[in-house]
């Protein structure tokens, strides 16, 4: 990537990368279409071209761009000593919902960048990729499951994930998507869900 992209103004690095973000978001590497990106983004293929070369290199800055904006903001957001399972995810949950009031496709963008299977950027990205997981296990690893007979770890962290990130892909393709109403609902399913594993296991006992 051309470093002088950065010198542009925010703004326009903005609209750019928000661009990208919503077409690979909705179509993946292959079918996304850098013609739809520029449009959306209100600038010229070239200059596209003149700061990420490929749309390899384009894929790939956003992709690293996310995963530190999202890191940021968790790092900020979560709190290194709790232990509850559903009060870290709330506080991952606003850490997500952060980012997407600059970046409304960027976490839709992660999920989506999770299940591409073309070698050429998933090499392009695997070390960032596993920095992101590695840091979401860290976090995880903080968590006291030991208080939960009903339902494995893994499995918890399956179902709250296909559930929150389910929601977040039907909302944000919404018109005048707002990154506060995901929370808020977000908030509503989380506390749903802890409420049934804690039914789940005072039936258990």
């Amino acid at each position: 990537m051309n470093e002088k992209f950065f010198d542009l103004k925010k703004e326009k690095q903005d609209r750019m990368i928000n661009a990208a973000l919503k077409i690979f978001a909705e179509n993946g590497f292959r079918r996304a279409s850098t013609d739809e990106m520029v449009k959306e983004a209100g600038v010229s293929k070239g200059l596209l071209f003149h700061y990420f070369i490929s749309k390899t290199g384009l894929y790939e800055f956003v992709f690293d761009y996310s995963v530190k904006y999202l890191l940021m903001e968790m790092t900020s957001a979560v709190n290194g000593q709790e232990t509850d399972y559903f009060q870290i995810r709330r506080q991952i949950e606003r850490a997500r919902t952060v980012a997407m009031k600059n970046f409304p496709y960027m976490q839709l963008f992660l999920q989506r960048a999770a299940e591409e299977k073309e070698p050429e950027v998933l090499e392009a990205v695997r070390e960032v990729a596993e920095h992101l997981l590695e840091a979401y296990d860290n976090i995880y690893a903080q968590v006291d499951f030991g208080t939960m007979h009903t339902v494995t770890p893994e499995r918890l962290v399956k179902i709250v994930d296909y559930t929150l990130n389910g929601l977040l892909a039907e909302m944000v393709r919404e018109p005048g998507f707002r990154p506060d109403s995901y929370y808020k609902e977000a908030l509503y399913y989380l506390e749903e869900l802890e409420r049934l594993c804690g039914q789940m296991d005072e039936d258990e006992g």
